[in-house]
């Protein structure tokens, strides 16, 4: 599985990188090495609440969540795919 992390109107810190790749890892044993998962992260408007959005996009899979950091948004993203890949494997 390949890893794409993208940063939209700000500067991804270290941390959050690592909290991106540990919370990604449980995705490799749904998909094949050549798959690629891309997470975009964008701040809309920097002085409202609820600000940031994440998108998780595997293949012809996508989830997209509006949140208030960026760890809440990956999450809800994540748990979004795993209901998706759930019903496509169940097919």
């Amino acid at each position: 599985m390949k890893l794409n992390v993208q940063a939209v109107n700000f500067e991804m810190a270290q941390k959050l990188e690592q909290y991106i790749q540990k919370k990604t890892e449980r995705f490799g044993k749904h998909l094949n090495e050549n798959d690629e998962l891309i997470i975009k992260m964008t701040v809309d408007k920097p002085a409202t609440a609820h600000n940031k959005t994440t998108s998780v996009r595997i293949g012809d899979l996508y989830a997209e969540k509006t949140a208030d950091t960026f760890e809440e948004g990956l999450l809800e993203c994540l748990a979004a795919l795993e209901r998706q890949i759930e019903r496509r494997n169940d097919k």
